[in-house]
């Protein structure tokens, strides 16, 4: 059964703090062109990059558990992609809710998380 995107974001790729790297856990850290189309939390996600698809799994809002910034982002772990795409546009296709986002206790527990979520999203949409 094909899915129909919840939504679509496209935008840059650009430099986050990099702390995701610190944990073998690397993001895709995109500024919105356009405005933001959904809510807070965890989405598996198609990414599109120089017309290639990968799976995804997308944050988007805050990140409780690494700044108390209020500043919403959208970040995603692209599955089975290690490339520089620093500068590139992408386009996320928003699948589907995984869950909301939560403030967790280290950066090695996000990435226990974030890893469940991974797996769910290659259920889901691979």
């Amino acid at each position: 059964m094909q899915m129909e995107p919840i939504a679509s974001i496209r935008g840059r790729v650009v430099h986050g703090k990099g702390l995701g790297h610190t944990v073998g856990m690397p993001t895709a850290n995109t500024s919105l062109i356009g405005s933001l189309p959904l809510g807070e939390g965890v989405y598996a996600s198609y990414v599109y990059i120089d017309g290639k698809r990968y799976i995804g799994v997308t944050n988007i809002g805050h990140r409780p558990t690494v700044d108390a910034d209020d500043r919403i982002t959208v970040e995603t772990t692209i599955i089975g992609f290690d490339e520089d795409i620093y500068g590139k546009e992408i386009e996320l296709g928003i699948m589907c809710f995984l869950r909301p986002t939560m403030k967790m206790e280290s950066l090695e527990k996000v990435k226990t998380q974030v890893d469940i979520d991974k797996a769910r999203a290659v259920d889901l949409l691979g």
